[in-house]
């Protein structure tokens, strides 16, 4: 697996996620054990490790929780985010004072397996669907706070992000169209409201929808809970006049048959709401 072409998310943004957590784990009193049972000036070495195989994530979160709980605690990464791990392997190093590295040991483990986990379960769908076109992306069904860390995750797994948030894209989908008073009619007020930035897509279930939205001038078409069948014959209709997007029940079992249907993007909430975690420990070595 190449590693992914991954920008490094800048520390004034990771920051305020760090130090909530950091706050909400030190509480009013701080690490109440390491200050009772460890002298002030001890130190300690340690090694970020792999438990399981999978893809790694958030390496440079956890060196930063570090480092903002104490600049005193060096880290070192040894295995990039975005690269194969197997049991055993050592992802960081961390050395610095003692009460400091446990201080910050569960904030930087718990985000780190979790982006971890994320990056793992994209990596498997991408996998599953190649050798295909379509991309694999994520959705806005991310935790409460850590949806900067979690699209980037998806990155790490060789994913693509969908909209960040409800601001940067239009979505159509059945209960604006209900409202609305049809796809059409959804579609065109849209493009009269957004700047010509701004792309629109809109959800549908069904074919018989496809020729209302391609009249109205959709740039993409999210085609929901279809199968392979009825995807294939929609990209088939809409040749290339729409970007065209497959969801519902997107599993690493389904999913290269999805992806067999021609489709351009390929989307899964399970991969920020579901994912299971990668096994990453702190060992002393």
């Amino acid at each position: 697996m190449s590693l992914p072409d991954l920008s490094h998310l800048p520390d004034i943004l990771v920051e305020p996620i760090l130090r909530a957590a950091l706050i909400e784990d030190l509480g009013r009193a701080g690490d109440i054990t390491s200050a009772a049972v460890i002298p002030a000036g001890a130190r300690m070495a340690a090694v970020m490790a792999a438990r399981q195989p999978g893809v790694m994530a958030g390496g440079t979160v956890a060196a930063l929780a570090f480092r903002l709980l104490d600049p005193g605690v060096e880290t070192r990464i040894i295995i990039p985010d975005g690269a194969a791990v197997v049991p055993g392997d050592v992802v960081m190093t961390i050395e610095g004072p003692a009460r400091s590295v446990l201080g910050a040991e569960r904030v930087a483990l718990n985000l780190a397996c979790r982006l971890a986990g994320i990056a793992t379960a994209t990596a498997g769908l991408v996998a599953a669907a190649a050798p295909h076109q379509a991309r694999i992306t994520c959705t806005r069904k991310t935790t409460p706070g850590l949806r900067l860390l979690e699209k980037y995750a998806v990155r790490a797994g060789g994913g693509a992000n969908h909209r960040f948030g409800l601001d940067d894209a239009v979505l159509i989908k059945d209960n604006h169209i209900a409202v609305a008073g049809g796809a059409g009619i959804a579609i065109r007020r849209a493009r009269a409201h957004v700047g010509h930035l701004v792309k629109i897509e809109v959800e549908i279930d069904r074919l018989d929808q496809l020729d209302e939205v391609l009249e109205a001038g959709a740039d993409a078409i999210l085609l929901d809970n279809m199968t392979p069948a009825e995807l294939a014959e929609a990209v088939a209709r809409i040749g290339g006049r729409a970007i065209t997007e497959a969801s519902g029940r997107i599993t690493r079992e389904t999913v290269g048959a999805v992806a067999a249907s021609g489709v351009d993007l390929i989307s899964a909430g399970w991969l920020t709401h579901s994912a299971p975690i990668l096994d990453l420990g702190l060992d002393m070595p």
